[in-house]
């Protein structure tokens, strides 16, 4: 370990041990020490007995000390304002640091491992594991009358880290990361318009916004748990609670296997591109040959036109076309911005019209294929507004979509470098992992303390102290990581920063709410949280839907997302302390 790391450790055990309670007693003399809440003899009172003075603990002290537990046993504890203050600091920056070595110990491991498993399953669940944490211990805390007192600072860590990811991060990210925004693209490195509200900011990949709908539907355990809440149905609450566990679990398994799948799934797709580029090559080389148009005024396919052209194409005449005779006719189209190479374009085109997979494309074939490609090409146009455009204008607009298609998917740089790892690398990870983890495990309790210790001396409800204070904590890393990716003005790197806020939102979401539904199951806790829970599903869909269904983010959305924090602490408030919905 560095000096940097071992001193970040031991400062706050410094710290804490400073602030270690302290209490003082009063001297009195032993025949006194019932009898007078005097000191010591004034020289008037005459006294019998040892002569001698003893240190007396008076009632008022008593109180006190047996009102302040201190965690384990020796941690500080406190019931002052200011001490709880710095209690909360303290326990924050170590939960920080928990965060910290979470995700330097996920990285190191990445490197050696590589995506996959590592990237999709464990680096996942691994950053949710001081918020788990902090859910688990709050919920376990004593009876369960102190149990249920102390969930609402897990809900309220939950709400918090939600809203504070999508508002105020999510806002930030966009403004420090703007760029010029040319027909909703942003230009690399290229920020001339300064603070444009609708012509700067920021644009993604479309694999951004699939990881957006999928934080979408990371809710639906809240909205089911709520069901019965909302039909004031007291019966259905115990289902509703198990039914929304499981689904969360499976949508908790579900993302991860995503995240494994994304590389095969990202080059599927783009495969899929590369494909329809050649298909354009193709339609574009066949209207040159031919002698009318392809496609009628109508928009359907003039078919005696594409049988003439399957003559051409048939040179020995036998009725079919084989592949020889195939790469002959590849040979002389240009493939515009393709990456494939002869070989392979005749393999694709092959496979796309060999419906019979008898190594020969028939008449039949030719006809329905080349239909069904100008068909999909012909209601690209029409969308437009232009149905009865000419078939060069018609597959131009089909190209152009093509390459906008491409640009959206191929944005990441798939190539990863092969690190490898020596073993000490190696150990560094574990270690990193494993310290992260216990500082979590072992300072979730003391805070949850610190912060309903605070609410209890300021009449603050712990929910608004665990909604502010503790995602400054939690999130503080994810917060710092992707602000300054976002700094680099690039498209690559706003897609993996939203991404990125979008998946630790939505593994929060699914696998905090499971660990807060398995403690209300355990412990026969009670459900009381409507109001949080559609701040939440309010928050997710708001920005979830508006990123689900567009790539580029002017800096008028910021100014909107900013907007959404304080609107949502004053919705909780009156939701749940004016018009009492819970």
């Amino acid at each position: 370990m560095s000096k940097h790391l071992t001193l970040s450790f031991l400062l706050p055990f410094f710290f804490l041990i400073l602030c270690d309670p302290s209490y003082g007693r009063f001297i009195t003399h032993t025949t006194y020490f019932s009898l007078s809440s005097d000191l010591v003899s004034d020289g008037v009172q005459p006294l019998r007995g040892p002569p001698y003075l003893a240190l007396n603990l008076s009632s008022s002290f008593s109180a006190a000390e047996s009102t302040c537990e201190q965690t384990y046993g020796f941690l500080p504890c406190t019931k002052t304002i200011l001490g709880n203050i710095f209690l909360i600091v303290i326990y924050d920056y170590l939960m920080f640091l928990s965060a910290t070595y979470l995700s330097n110990g996920s990285e190191v491991l990445l490197e050696i491992l590589g995506p996959g498993i590592v990237g999709g399953l464990v680096l996942p669940i691994l950053g949710a594991v001081p918020d788990a944490m902090l859910i688990l211990v709050s919920g376990l805390s004593g009876s369960i009358e102190i149990a249920q007192s102390q969930v609402s600072v897990g809900m309220g860590m939950l709400a918090g880290s939600t809203v504070t990811l999508l508002t105020i991060i999510w806002g930030t990210c966009v403004i420090v990361g703007k760029c010029d925004l040319v027909d909703d693209v942003a230009q690399d490195a290229q920020d001339t318009k300064g603070f444009n509200l609708t012509e700067s900011g920021v644009s993604t990949d479309i694999w951004t916004s699939y990881t957006a709908r999928i934080m979408v539907i990371s809710v639906v355990p809240f909205i089911i748990v709520q069901i019965p809440q909302v039909l004031n149905s007291t019966s259905g609450r115990h289902l509703a609670v198990w039914i929304a566990l499981i689904v969360s679990l499976l949508l908790l398994i579900s993302y991860c296997l995503y995240q494994v799948l994304q590389p095969w799934i990202q080059e599927l797709k783009i495969s899929y591109v590369e494909h329809k580029r050649v298909i354009f090559g193709l339609l574009r080389h066949l209207k040159m040959q031919a002698v009318g148009r392809l496609v009628k005024d109508n928009g359907e396919p003039d078919e005696e036109s594409i049988k003439k052209l399957f003559s051409v194409v048939d040179i020995d005449g036998d009725g079919k076309i084989s592949y020889s005779e195939l790469r002959a006719l590849v040979v002389g189209i240009r493939f515009e911005e393709s990456k494939l190479n002869q070989n392979e374009a005749v393999d694709k085109l092959m496979r796309d019209f060999d419906t019979s997979q008898d190594s020969f494309i028939d008449e039949t074939e030719f006809v329905n294929g080349t239909s069904k490609w100008l068909r999909r090409a012909t209601r690209i146009r029409t969308a437009s507004g232009d149905p009865g455009a000419p078939t060069l204008t018609i597959l131009n607009a089909f190209h152009q979509d093509t390459n906008r298609e491409h640009d959206l998917l191929d944005v990441r740089d798939k190539v990863l470098e092969d690190v490898g790892g020596s073993k000490w690398t190696s150990i560094k990870a574990v270690l990193l992992l494993l310290l992260g983890t216990l500082i979590a495990i072992a300072f979730a309790d003391p805070l949850v303390d610190a912060i309903d210790n605070f609410a209890d001396a300021t009449g603050i409800p712990s929910f608004f102290v665990s909604f502010i204070a503790l995602p400054l904590a939690t999130n503080s890393r994810e917060a710092v990581s992707t602000i300054t990716s976002a700094s680099h003005d690039k498209r690559i790197t706003a897609s993996l920063t939203f991404s990125e806020l979008y998946g630790v939102v939505t593994v929060n979401n699914v696998l905090c709410i499971s660990v807060f539904l398995a403690l209300v199951n355990i412990r026969g806790l009670t459900w009381d949280f409507s109001s949080e829970v559609l701040v939440i599903v309010i928050v997710c869909f708001v920005v979830g839907i508006f990123a689900s269904f567009r790539t580029h983010f002017p800096l008028w959305t910021a100014l909107v997302a900013f907007l959404l924090y304080p609107f949502s602490l004053a919705l909780i408030y009156v939701l749940h302390y004016v018009l009492d919905w819970s």
